[in-house]
């Protein structure tokens, strides 16, 4: 897959929408998107595109909202009330500034600048499929209170997560929602721990919970039936297990259909807002918002997409659902002055542009009250694409590393789980870390069902292992240059957070 991405913070922001100023601590005057691509929306000949406008939240002013968009020629797709967000389409190349200047609008813009193209996951580099000649090879080896595949499986002895699964595997009261390219919830391995009544489609903005409509559209959009099997893979005697094989999974796809896979704003609001109304506990998201990396508030509609995604992930904390999200594999520090950012806006064509991340900001990494998770290798170093930084890093987990090689049948370094039509692969990224820490999150929740998303936060912190900035400096690939500085302390630093997550503590 293309190019790859980042996260933040412990107290649960109070009200469900603030102004972006008072909610996350933005300045008015955030660093500069300059230079970007000319929007499309600002363009003569613009096409229809989608938008996100929001709004204050009495209803007077929606439905005044809404009035003024059928006059500026826009189309309601779906009006999220309770956080004042309203899904449009408009083919008026001056909807965005138009709808700014309505009473009762606090941002308004436009959520993509052109026709799909790239991804926006954060696995880092090709699947490497498990051959069923090596799956039958694994099989037979297999001991018998072991699943078939789980001797390569070094990630979950790395957290302890094998041996927490005989004290408590979870509990079906805790699902954990996987916000991604759909889950094939036909897998063996998936199956029984699917639930199918917290699952839905996303893409449009607008739920859709026909049968079957979060499962991946080809074996292409395999992203997300990775992450799940990381999650809740059975303990079935079939293929892999995941770190908390007792709690249940759902689905809600949000990546376009298409080859490009992208994840627009309006999918990720509509799939926050569904978690949190169907009884989600916690959200996996192993991807950042499309089309930008980094979302300057300084330009109208980045601004947009933080204030809408952002009013409907603090809505999914205020009705008791975590969410998790990967820091990215760009190897970016997140706590610098100053980042290259030469991939956005990723549906059109990208510009180079250097960016403050402390007013820029990734999406939905960097968001109040998300756990950031960066990835380790085997050998418990960060894995040499993660993106990391002091006091943005929350916890680390594996995510895999081609460079430390573990000593397992495979000898591979990356992480294995389930993928369409009944198959196994390889997978490395922060994708890949992200649902280890979503799922002893659901862990902890199991043990503690009362627990808030600030306390679950909380409690992943205090049961990590935090191994302390490396000793010499970091050189992650070997080729002799020092890739990355870790700022901190043993207690917590920026290649870590808190440490590692400890699957066995948190069931203890």
């Amino acid at each position: 897959m293309a190019h790859l991405r980042s996260r933040r913070r412990l107290a649960l922001a109070v009200p469900v929408v603030l102004s972006l100023t008072a909610s996350l601590g933005f300045l008015p005057s955030a660093a500069s998107a300059a230079p970007r691509a000319e929007s499309a929306a600002q363009t003569a000949d613009a096409p229809t595109l989608a938008y996100v406008v929001n709004t204050r939240l009495d209803h007077r002013t929606i439905a005044s909202v809404q009035k003024a968009i059928a006059e500026a020629g826009g189309t309601v797709v779906v009006t999220y009330d309770r956080i004042g967000v309203i899904v449009v389409h408009s083919a008026n190349p001056d909807f965005g500034r138009q709808m700014r200047a309505v009473p009762g609008v606090q941002s308004a813009g436009a959520t993509r600048t052109a026709p799909l193209s790239p991804s926006g996951t954060t696995d880092e580099g090709a699947a490497q499929y498990l051959s069923r000649a090596e799956a039958v090879k694994a099989e037979q080896a297999s001991a018998g209170d072991s699943e078939p595949l789980e001797a390569d499986q070094w990630d979950l002895r790395a957290i302890g997560a094998d041996q927490a699964a005989k004290i408590n595997p979870g509990s079906r009261n805790v699902t954990v929602g996987v916000i991604d390219t759909g889950v094939d919830d036909t897998h063996p391995d998936i199956a029984p721990n699917f639930s199918p009544s917290q699952s839905a489609n996303c893409v449009s903005g607008k739920a859709d919970t026909t049968y079957g409509s979060w499962r991946p559209v080809d074996a292409d959009h395999y992203h997300g039936t990775h992450v799940a099997g990381e999650i809740a893979a059975a303990r079935n005697g079939i293929g892999v297990a995941g770190v908390a094989p007792g709690v249940k999974v759902a689905g809600i796809t949000v990546a376009q259909p298409d080859a490009g896979q992208l994840f627009y704003p309006e999918s990720v609001v509509c799939a926050f807002v569904f978690a949190a109304d169907h009884g989600v506990e916690i959200t996996n998201n192993s991807y950042y918002v499309d089309p930008w990396l980094y979302n300057c508030l300084d330009d109208p509609d980045q601004r947009a997409i933080v204030d809408a995604v952002n009013r409907a992930q603090l809505y999914a904390q205020g009705k008791g659902t975590l969410n998790v999200a990967a820091a990215g594999n760009s190897n970016d520090d997140l706590d610098s002055d100053a980042i290259v950012d030469d991939s956005s806006p990723d549906d059109g064509t990208a510009v180079t542009r250097t960016i403050d991340p402390h007013k820029c900001f990734d999406v939905p990494t960097q968001l109040p009250g998300v756990v950031t998770v960066s990835a380790v290798g085997v050998k418990g170093a960060k894995s040499y694409y993660s993106s990391y930084g002091d006091g943005v890093i929350d916890v680390a987990a594996p995510g895999g590393d081609k460079y430390q090689i573990p000593d397992t049948p495979s000898k591979n370094g990356r992480i294995l789980s389930t993928m369409p039509n009944n198959q196994y692969a390889f997978l490395q990224g922060t994708s890949m870390a992200t649902p280890h820490v979503a799922a002893v999150a659901a862990l902890l929740k199991s043990a503690h069902p009362q627990a808030t998303p600030a306390q679950l936060q909380a409690l992943l912190k205090a049961e990590a292992d935090n191994p302390g900035c490396p000793a010499e400096p970091y050189d992650g690939n070997g080729d002799g240059v020092v890739d990355a500085t870790c700022a901190g302390g043993k207690r917590v630093n920026g290649f870590y957070g808190f440490g590692v997550v400890n699957a066995l503590r948190a069931v203890k």
